[in-house]
Protein backbone atom coordinates (compact mmCIF):
# COMPACT_ATOMS: atom_id res chain seq x y z
CA UNK A 1 0.00 0.00 0.00
CA UNK A 2 1.28 3.47 -1.05
CA UNK A 3 4.79 1.55 -1.84
CA UNK A 4 5.25 0.09 1.91
CA UNK A 5 5.15 -3.26 2.44
CA UNK A 6 1.64 -4.21 3.69
CA UNK A 7 1.18 -8.11 3.58
CA UNK A 8 1.67 -11.45 2.45
CA UNK A 9 -1.00 -13.37 0.01
CA UNK A 10 -3.07 -13.91 2.88
CA UNK A 11 -0.97 -13.81 5.76
CA UNK A 12 0.83 -10.62 7.99
CA UNK A 13 5.07 -10.47 7.76
CA UNK A 14 7.31 -10.17 10.12
CA UNK A 15 10.67 -8.73 10.02
CA UNK A 16 13.69 -8.70 12.68
CA UNK A 17 16.07 -6.59 13.45
CA UNK A 18 18.33 -6.65 16.23
CA UNK A 19 16.58 -8.21 18.51
CA UNK A 20 13.23 -6.68 17.61
CA UNK A 21 10.44 -7.42 15.95
CA UNK A 22 8.62 -4.68 13.21
CA UNK A 23 5.33 -5.91 11.21
CA UNK A 24 3.95 -2.88 8.81
CA UNK A 25 1.30 -0.62 10.53
CA UNK A 26 -2.21 -1.94 10.50
CA UNK A 27 -3.54 0.90 8.21
CA UNK A 28 -1.91 -1.50 5.70
CA UNK A 29 -1.87 -5.13 7.19
CA UNK A 30 -4.23 -7.87 8.76
CA UNK A 31 -5.65 -7.82 11.73
CA UNK A 32 -5.95 -11.51 13.06
CA UNK A 33 -5.73 -14.18 15.55
CA UNK A 34 -2.72 -15.46 14.56
CA UNK A 35 -0.98 -12.56 14.67
CA UNK A 36 -2.63 -11.74 18.20
CA UNK A 37 -0.98 -14.75 19.02
CA UNK A 38 2.63 -13.71 17.79
CA UNK A 39 2.29 -10.75 19.60
CA UNK A 40 1.33 -12.63 23.07
CA UNK A 41 4.25 -15.03 22.48
CA UNK A 42 6.54 -12.68 22.12
CA UNK A 43 5.68 -10.56 25.01
CA UNK A 44 6.08 -13.76 27.06
CA UNK A 45 9.36 -14.51 25.09
CA UNK A 46 10.77 -10.44 26.33
CA UNK A 47 10.70 -9.42 22.44
CA UNK A 48 9.50 -6.04 21.30
CA UNK A 49 7.10 -5.86 18.63
CA UNK A 50 6.47 -2.39 17.09
CA UNK A 51 4.46 -1.09 13.93
CA UNK A 52 5.53 0.95 11.15
CA UNK A 53 5.78 1.81 7.96
CA UNK A 54 8.35 -0.93 5.94
CA UNK A 55 9.64 -0.88 2.85
CA UNK A 56 10.97 -3.70 0.80
CA UNK A 57 14.50 -2.07 1.62
CA UNK A 58 13.45 -3.39 5.55
CA UNK A 59 12.86 -6.72 4.41
CA UNK A 60 15.87 -6.79 2.10
CA UNK A 61 17.93 -5.70 5.34
CA UNK A 62 16.38 -7.92 7.96
CA UNK A 63 17.82 -10.18 9.99
CA UNK A 64 15.00 -12.68 9.68
CA UNK A 65 11.81 -12.17 8.28
CA UNK A 66 8.69 -14.90 8.84
CA UNK A 67 4.99 -14.82 8.17
CA UNK A 68 1.97 -15.65 10.29
CA UNK A 69 -1.61 -16.69 9.72
CA UNK A 70 -4.26 -19.37 9.65
CA UNK A 71 -2.73 -21.51 7.46
CA UNK A 72 1.00 -20.28 7.47
CA UNK A 73 0.77 -20.83 11.16
CA UNK A 74 4.71 -19.20 11.53
CA UNK A 75 6.75 -19.34 8.36
CA UNK A 76 10.50 -18.32 8.04
CA UNK A 77 10.62 -16.01 4.96
CA UNK A 78 14.16 -17.04 3.31
CA UNK A 79 13.88 -14.62 0.15
CA UNK A 80 12.59 -11.75 -1.47
CA UNK A 81 13.17 -10.61 -4.85
CA UNK A 82 15.87 -13.21 -5.39
CA UNK A 83 17.29 -11.64 -2.59
CA UNK A 84 18.83 -13.46 0.89
CA UNK A 85 17.07 -12.67 4.06
CA UNK A 86 19.57 -12.93 6.38
CA UNK A 87 21.63 -15.96 6.09
CA UNK A 88 18.62 -17.27 4.30
CA UNK A 89 17.65 -19.65 6.84
CA UNK A 90 15.11 -19.41 9.65
CA UNK A 91 16.66 -17.16 12.55
CA UNK A 92 17.14 -17.37 16.47
CA UNK A 93 13.79 -15.51 17.02
CA UNK A 94 11.05 -16.90 14.09
CA UNK A 95 12.48 -20.42 15.70
CA UNK A 96 11.33 -19.40 19.48
CA UNK A 97 7.94 -17.73 17.93
CA UNK A 98 7.44 -21.25 16.26
CA UNK A 99 7.95 -23.63 19.07
CA UNK A 100 5.96 -21.38 21.10
CA UNK A 101 3.29 -21.20 18.92
CA UNK A 102 3.36 -25.02 18.24
CA UNK A 103 3.63 -25.40 22.15
CA UNK A 104 0.40 -23.28 23.03
CA UNK A 105 -1.56 -25.02 19.78
CA UNK A 106 -1.02 -28.69 20.61
CA UNK A 107 -1.52 -27.96 24.80
CA UNK A 108 2.14 -28.36 25.59
CA UNK A 109 1.98 -25.07 27.75
CA UNK A 110 -0.56 -24.54 30.51
CA UNK A 111 0.33 -20.60 29.72
CA UNK A 112 -1.80 -21.02 26.76
CA UNK A 113 -4.93 -23.77 27.71
CA UNK A 114 -7.71 -20.95 27.28
CA UNK A 115 -6.44 -20.47 23.55
CA UNK A 116 -7.97 -23.96 22.66
CA UNK A 117 -11.15 -25.53 22.81
CA UNK A 118 -12.21 -29.43 22.95
CA UNK A 119 -13.00 -31.32 20.16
Amino acid sequence: MDGFVAEGAGENVFVVKGGVVYEPELTSALQGITRDTVHALAEDLGLRVLARRLTRDDVYLADEAFFCGTAAEITPIRELDRRTIGDGRRGPVTAALQRAYFAAARGADARYERWLTPV
